[in-house]
């Protein structure tokens, strides 16, 4: 009962922070939202940063099982199409993942204010994404699907556009449709440039 609540908490504080940020969420309306009051959030949950931290902590783990991270990285690909899967997968998780969308939020809006928000909007949105396609595309070098380059500039050159069309389709969900295909036919243009089947 008490872990329930303990997430409960979590995932009213994701949804409030995601819509006000962190100054613009107070710690009564979280409870009340909830239907407790403030020293029931208490009992579970130190203070608003305590909340914070095990929010971050959630959203840590909550994407690499769903997403994958260069410490938990999916399997190499068999052909030039399974990247395409996979990549198409990947975004699919990333756009229609509704706390995934609001873990997106989150970090962009309190990216200014807290420095490990800072950190994980840096690994989420650009580094991780180059470190996990970086080995990837080593993979898929050693077994001939890539022609050989640096694969930290090809995972660099594939995973920036396609993080743009995302952060695209947060900003005009109108538009995710048309992102999506772009993500694609640009999945498949850079299979066609880098790719060798064997």
């Amino acid at each position: 009962m008490a872990n329930d609540t303990k997430e409960r908490i979590l995932d009213a504080a994701l949804e409030m922070f995601s819509q006000n940020g962190y100054a613009g969420t107070n710690i009564r309306e979280l409870s009340g939202s909830l239907g407790l009051v403030k020293s029931g959030v208490y009992k579970h949950y130190a203070s608003k940063e305590a909340i914070w931290n095990a929010l971050l902590d959630q959203m840590i783990a909550y994407y690499r099982e769903r997403f994958g991270s260069s410490e938990h990285l999916p399997a190499v690909p068999d052909s030039l199409e399974d990247l395409v899967k996979m990549t198409m997968k990947m975004v699919n998780i990333t756009i229609h993942d509704e706390k995934i969308i609001m873990t997106r939020k989150v970090l962009t809006l309190e990216q200014f204010r807290d420095a490990r928000a800072r950190e994980l909007a840096t690994k989420h949105f650009l580094t991780g994404l180059t470190d996990m396609f970086t080995e990837i595309f080593k993979g898929m070098m050693d077994i001939g699907l890539l022609r050989k380059d640096d694969p930290r500039m090809l995972a660099f050159s594939y995973t920036a556009p396609i993080s743009a069309l995302i952060h695209l389709c947060d900003r005009e969900p109108e538009k995710t449709e048309d992102a999506i295909r772009q993500i694609e036919a640009f999945s498949r243009h850079f299979v066609r440039i880098y790719g060798q089947e064997n």
